[in-house]
């Protein structure tokens, strides 16, 4: 209250209800408690106490300061209202203006829901009661939701838009409707129905209560409530405009990002992303997983300069890219060279760093290609976090730029974090200072989780986040966490075998040998009829040797990879056909399979359980 009783130079507070009844102005604005004294309306009596000039012309001047007093009390009202943008703020920046001032009690109904652009209104609508400010006891018992029918009382208060007295038959009549009639109704000219009348139509009702000891509002009053209403209205609409961005922001960006991330074998992942504090809600931030063939996995991380749709659209853009590369098997580098490509192709404003790393569990192995985007951390297990050394290149959209990949140990047990800059650079510090901070914190939580044991995944990137101070948020922050569990050499069997007629049954014999070494003869019936269908298929078109490798880990899995890029296709079988029911067979007797292909051919996949 102290702020608007400073804008309008009210001695004393504004949180009781107000000056008595004899001491207001003539429209009961308090002027008793203005500087009214300075432009001759009052003499102290030697008590203190206000006395009024009964001068010539006295009425005529007090009129004018009623008049100044309530340009004054709509004006600081007004920008005390326009303020907000969030809906709540502004209804109670409503009943704080007007309350004590110019009313003892405030009521304010919107509409459930609320429109939004152009949608055609609907009868019947629910009016919701949003606030309610009742300093003083004396008042009825409210509605909380009111269903406004055609035709009825309330309905037609808010055809007219104009606010009203409760003293006519109809508005009396809606004020039943709001406040649940019974004793204690206001009525008369002490209550005012204001309707809530925004761009396009009407969004509520304010309602303007004073105690029947106060004087009773007057013609000029409705203008006032008008004032106020309409700047409320304009306001809900500026916030309801508002907050549907907001929602579709929100919403483009969940979209351009992973509804949730692959668990492929041999390493756990997990992925943390925040918008910027003071910034649009969508940026260009980004992080994905694709599972590749040979149970290995890209982990990709970047990050489109600006912040805004169309950083988001070209993020989205250059995300759906990499994911089609990734599925062509390239390597890092040739991803990074064809992002560029597409980048540049979507115009000058397409510029972003990014990091493109495929990691595989059987090799214990990570392949790393970077465009300009802050290097990886590796933390071992033991506590040691170390700050990779990968080539840091030029961002993509740059064009005309080589891209160098560099191969890593990616031991069992070690976490690789990728993430934007946003988490390490800051008003307050530059990109090393937060690497360095980065790199210690990791070390410092590994050491509290002990030598031998790696932290939970998630926890750890909640601990990352955390060392976030509050000047921190200057951008978005995406965050890609990958922990190495890898492949034993022991869970792993892989042969070749040439293109001939005896290929399937030398894969059953092989398969036989290693599931009796697993003990896992049990499926030995399975697998072989399974690896039999696969090999098939892959001799029919093979020109160099088919390879078969065998994988144990929760699953049993089982690839064969060849020379020609033709995808299979599974189809129904004709009754006289001799041919054409293997990818049937894989389909019932398997857990999942696929196929996907390579550069030097394709590779089809299955999973059985264990």
């Amino acid at each position: 209250m102290e702020d608007i009783a400073d804008e309008l130079g009210v001695r004393g507070t504004l949180s009781n209800p107000g000056p008595a009844p004899e001491d207001r102005g003539p429209n009961g604005y308090g002027a008793g408690h203005w500087n009214a004294t300075d432009a001759g309306l009052f003499r102290t009596t030697p008590d203190n106490s206000p006395s009024r000039d009964e001068g010539p012309g006295t009425e005529l001047i007090l009129k004018r300061e009623s008049d100044h007093d309530q340009l004054r009390f709509v004006g600081v009202a007004t920008r005390r209202i326009s303020r907000g943008i969030d809906l709540d703020e502004i209804v109670l920046s409503l009943c704080r203006a007007s309350v004590p001032e110019f009313a003892d009690a405030m009521l304010v109904y919107l509409r459930d829901p609320l429109p939004v652009g152009d949608e055609r209104p609907v009868s019947p609508f629910v009016l919701r009661l949003r606030r309610s400010d009742l300093p003083q006891s004396g008042f009825p018992v409210l509605v909380e939701i009111h269903e406004v029918r055609s035709g009825g009382a309330l309905a037609e208060v808010l055809r007219d838009v104009r606010p009203v007295f409760a003293d006519s038959t109809l508005a009396h009549a809606a004020l039943n409707d709001l406040l649940g009639g019974g004793p204690g109704m206001p009525g008369n000219r002490h209550v005012i129905l204001a309707p809530l009348r925004g761009r396009r139509r009407v969004g509520g009702v304010a309602v303007f209560l004073r105690h029947s000891a106060r004087p009773a509002y007057e013609f000029g009053d409705l203008l006032v409530a008008a004032q106020l209403a309409t700047q409320t209205a304009l306001g809900i609409d500026k916030a309801v405009l508002y907050g549907r961005e907001a929602y579709i922001a929100d919403e483009v960006q969940r979209m351009m990002l992973p509804s949730s991330l692959p668990q492929p074998t041999g390493v756990q992942l997990a992925a943390r992303y925040l918008p910027a504090a003071d910034t649009a809600r969508v940026g260009g931030d980004w992080y994905d997983s694709v599972p590749l063939p040979g149970s290995r996995v890209a982990l990709v991380i970047g990050d489109v300069m600006g912040h805004s749709i169309t950083s988001a659209a070209i993020m989205g853009q250059l995300r759906t890219s990499a994911q089609t590369l990734a599925q062509l098997d390239l390597p890092p580098q040739e991803v990074l060279h064809h992002l560029d490509e597409q980048a540049q192709r979507l115009g000058p404003d397409a510029m972003a760093t990014c990091l493109y790393a495929v990691y595989d569990p059987v090799a214990h192995r990570i392949t790393i290609a970077n465009a300009g985007h802050p290097p990886p951390v590796l933390l071992h297990l033991g506590g040691r976090a170390e700050v990779l050394r990968v080539p840091p290149g030029a961002p993509i959209g740059v064009g005309g730029v080589d891209f160098e990949a560099v191969e890593l140990d990616a031991p069992a047990g070690g976490t690789l974090l990728l993430y934007t800059d946003g988490l390490v650079e800051s008003r307050l510090r530059d990109v090393w200072t937060g690497i360095e901070q980065l790199r210690e914190r990791l070390a410092a939580t590994a050491r509290l989780t002990g030598p031998d044991h790696s932290p939970p995944l998630e926890a750890l990137c909640d601990d990352v986040l955390d060392m976030l101070g509050p000047g921190d948020r200057d951008d978005d922050i995406a965050l890609l966490a990958a922990r190495f569990d890898g492949i034993a050499p022991s869970d792993v069997a892989y042969w070749h075998l040439e293109p001939e007629e005896t290929a399937p049954g030398r894969a059953r014999r092989l398969a036989r040998r290693a599931l009796s070494r697993w003990r896992l003869d049990d499926l030995s019936d399975s697998v072989e009829l399974l690896i039999s269908e696969v090999v098939t298929n892959a001799v029919r078109y093979a020109e160099r040797p088919v390879t078969l490798r065998l994988l144990r880990t929760d699953v049993l899995r089982c690839e064969v990879g060849d020379d020609s890029p033709q995808l299979p296709r599974q189809r129904r079988a004709r009754d006289m056909d001799e041919g054409g029911r293997g990818l049937f067979l894989v389909n019932r007797l398997a857990k999942r399979w696929g196929a996907a292909r390579l550069s030097t051919g394709k590779v089809v996949w299955f999973e059985i359980g264990l």
